[in-house]
């Protein structure tokens, strides 16, 4: 399976599973109220199983699919929640099988044009797609500004190109179904500075960083962060930009 998809996360999936922030559950249990019935939901791009397991509540059983191998060796077990190690774009289910589908911050590395038929294909009749993202979180004050320049100015020459469907909050992203409206959730996490600069560290433009340059970006913003951030822990929000469609 090498080379068949866009690998910026394999290597870091340790810091990925104990450093990403999860989802509210007040998403899951909105899509688990859209959707035909709750019988069976498919996770694709799932990482680490974060929304897998949240869907897990609301559905009697849940399909998890990743094509990478170290994430899914890291991957949250649950009696109701199957991993199987495949691409999105090449879904191993048959036809009309899932109530509904999900793509939690991954559908910008996506080949959409193979990803789409195969939603379409697996979806029963009313099933429904919801893919999201999210950006940077907001602290406020100087630390914003810090967070924006080392994400701009440090590291901003190497992020992959699919990034800017994040940054324009998949308002561009290719959705070529019949859109349903969508309420708008937060995440929000209370972290360290410390957490904070492990949560950066996963990024994929400080892992091209430190390959293309044999250093670490995160020498140039710890300082300044840990200065601005004091010694308590800090109230994070990041606002999740929310797609569904039938």
């Amino acid at each position: 399976m090498a080379g068949s998809f866009k690998d910026h996360f394999s290597r870091q999936a340790a810091a990925y599973e104990r450093y990403r922030p999860g989802y509210p559950p007040d998403l899951f249990r909105y899509l688990a109220s859209i959707v035909p019935a709750r019988e069976r939901a498919l996770d694709v791009a799932t990482g680490n199983g974060q929304a897998a397991v949240e869907l897990a509540a609301w559905f009697a059983s849940v399909r998890a699919t990743e094509p990478s191998a170290s994430q899914l060796a890291r991957a949250r077990p649950h009696p109701r929640v199957e991993y199987a190690r495949e691409p999105a774009e090449r879904i191993g289910s048959p036809d009309a099988c899932f109530d509904l589908v999900t793509a939690a911050q991954a559908a910008h590395w996506f080949d959409w044009r193979r990803f789409y038929p195969e939603v379409r294909r697996v979806l029963r009749p009313g099933g429904v797609l919801a893919v999201w993202t999210y950006e940077k979180f907001r602290a406020g004050g100087d630390i914003d500004r810090i967070v924006d320049d080392f994400y701009r100015d440090v590291v901003g020459p190497y992020w992959p190109r699919e990034r800017s469907h994040v940054e324009e909050a998949y308002r561009r992203l290719p959705f070529p179904l019949e859109e349903v409206a969508a309420p708008q959730f937060d995440l929000v996490t209370v972290w360290s500075a410390e957490v904070v600069l492990s949560y950066l560290g996963t990024w994929s433009a400080v892992q091209r960083y430190r390959d293309l340059r044999g250093e670490d970006p995160l020498g140039i913003v710890a300082p300044l962060l840990r200065d601005a951030w004091g010694g308590d822990d800090r109230p994070l929000s990041w606002p999740i930009h929310l797609r569904i469609g039938r």
